[in-house]
Order: C-alpha cells, then sequence, then structure tokens
C-alpha cells in the first residue's frame, strides 16, 4: 500500500488540492510504521514544493496519535 501512495503522490504533485486530498486519505488507510516512512520519503521529495500541506497533514496526524 505504501508503494501505491508513492506512486498516487507522484503523479498528482503538480496540484496541491490534489497532493493534499491524497495524502491526507493515505494517512487513514497506513499502517503506523508506513506512515513515518510516508512522512520521511514525502519530506525529502516534495517538501520545497508542498511545505505547508505536508507540515499540516503531519501535525495533525502526530496530534491524533498522542
Amino acid at each position: 500500500m505504501l508503494e501505491y501512495t508513492k506512486t498516487v503522490l507522484k503523479k498528482v504533485s503538480f496540484d496541491k488540492d490534489l497532493f493534499n486530498k491524497e495524502l491526507s486519505k493515505s494517512i487513514k488507510w497506513l499502517e503506523e510504521n508506513d506512515i513515518h516512512e510516508l512522512k520521511h520519503w514525502v519530506i525529502e521529495n516534495y517538501y520545497h514544493l508542498h511545505k505547508e500541506i505536508i507540515n499540516s497533514i503531519f501535525y495533525e496526524y502526530e496530534l491524533k496519535a498522542v
């Protein structure tokens, strides 16, 4: 599922709204370990494009996880 998520995010990375939607959905579907791996991958590959989205989504995830 993680690899599928990465594929989808690569395909929608050109559009902020789609990227936001797909990243949000992936957080709901993935296992905790995969979410941490996804976070590192997203930061490494898309932080320069979608900094605010990435920060917001993972901040919300971390609040819910506590």
